[in-house]
């Protein structure tokens, strides 16, 4: 990123193309094959400037050179792909479940050997970068939200020629930098802040490393795990104004953590801001903001949890997360999740009027519990 440029001007300037008469904004780039004789031939080995532009601003936020793909899921694997058989792979035990899910289908087929730590485990991590492979940060951690030591766990010494990626959805390059931390790898899910409206997939990945970034790309290639035309051109309008979208979400999210942690009908408010978090102190030193993501256990079980969720009206019932309305759901509902307490609810808080988030919360949460 240019460091004359803040973050908010960076996101609304990057990624365009400045020549004289050309689009002020990046249009769509509804194109597989060129004219031979230029330097694009084939899109899915040569990129399209819809993906480059999107590739531009993210790099840019990361402080290195970034990769779009299909799909969160789809830059996750390219990274785990970069791995020789036999390699071991230490995940974190809060971990998001297509990532463990994608390191035990590896495990069955022998390609690697799976290790599981608490997040909070320091000392663990730091021993597992002497012998792992890859070592796979999620902070904060989907759906607990415990951050991790990152910046301890980056010093560390490393097993010659591992890979430390760090999931930074949660995050975002707003509230941390993993590249400048010491991570060789920063992973997030476009579909969530980036594009930031629930209407897309994509994935980005962020390195330093040039070696490493051609290894993705050939993992992209080949795989075919290309984005789409409308995909790129809505993540790079929505990145626009991920600035203005984060503060106020995770200003609202602060408003109804400490309301929530406060209410008699939740028994557990688990948000990074708040004092009372287990890992807050590593949050402050961390984290530039808390994020938008809080997840509170309510009291009557799995029965009252739902009854919650069925009752919102303004908060929506669905998954996924990082867009400007609000969603809800029981986690444990989840495949894959199951080991999660039953009444655990993860709230993503949008960019709503917060009064109005907190009466519909309220609300439901003082419903007589389900029988």
């Amino acid at each position: 990123m240019d460091t004359s440029a803040s973050v908010e001007s960076w996101l609304v300037a990057a990624g365009r193309n400045s020549t004289p008469g050309s689009p002020l904004n990046v249009p769509l780039y509804p194109a597989s094959n060129f004219v031979l004789g230029g330097q694009r031939a084939y899109a899915r080995g040569d990129s399209t400037p819809g993906w480059e532009a999107l590739e531009e601003i993210v790099g840019g936020l990361d402080g290195g050179s970034s990769l779009l793909f299909a799909s969160g899921m789809a830059a996750v694997a390219a990274v785990f792909e970069q791995l020789p058989t036999g390699s071991v792979i230490a995940l974190p035990d809060d971990c998001y479940q297509g990532a463990t899910g994608l390191a035990r289908a590896g495990e069955r087929r022998g390609r690697w050997t799976v290790k599981r730590l608490a997040t909070t485990d320091t000392a663990g991590w730091i021993k597992m970068c002497e012998v792992a492979d890859l070592i796979w940060l999620e902070s904060p951690s989907n759906p607990l939200l415990n951050v991790a030591d990152v910046d301890i766990i980056c010093a560390a010494p490393r097993k010659r020629g591992a890979i430390l990626g760090v999931d930074n959805t949660f995050a975002t390059p707003l509230n941390q930098r993993p590249l400048a931390l010491g991570a060789d790898v920063a992973v997030q899910s476009a579909t969530k802040f980036i594009g930031g409206h629930s209407d897309l997939l994509g994935g980005v990945v962020s390195v330093r490393d040039a070696n490493l970034l051609a290894g993705l790309q050939e993992a992209r290639d080949l795989a075919g795990a290309t984005p789409g035309t409308l995909e790129a051109f809505l993540a790079v309008r929505g990145v626009r104004t991920l600035a203005i979208r984060l503060e106020r979400a995770q200003s609202n999210a602060m408003v109804l953590a400490e309301k929530l942690s406060r209410h008699p009908n939740v028994s557990l408010t688990r948000y990074p801001g708040l004092a009372s978090h287990p890992t807050y102190e590593a949050a402050r030193r961390q984290l530039k903001g808390f994020g938008t993501i809080i997840s509170f256990d309510v009291r009557g079980g799995a029965a009252a949890a739902d009854a919650v969720c069925r009752g919102l009206k303004l908060i929506q019932h669905a998954t996924s997360l990082g867009a400007v309305e609000s969603t809800i759901e029981r986690r444990a509902c989840i495949h894959g999740q199951e080991h999660l307490p039953p009444s655990l609810l993860r709230l993503s808080v949008g960019i709503e009027a917060v009064d109005d988030l907190w009466a519909d919360l309220d609300r439901v949460l003082r419903q007589p519990i389900p029988a």
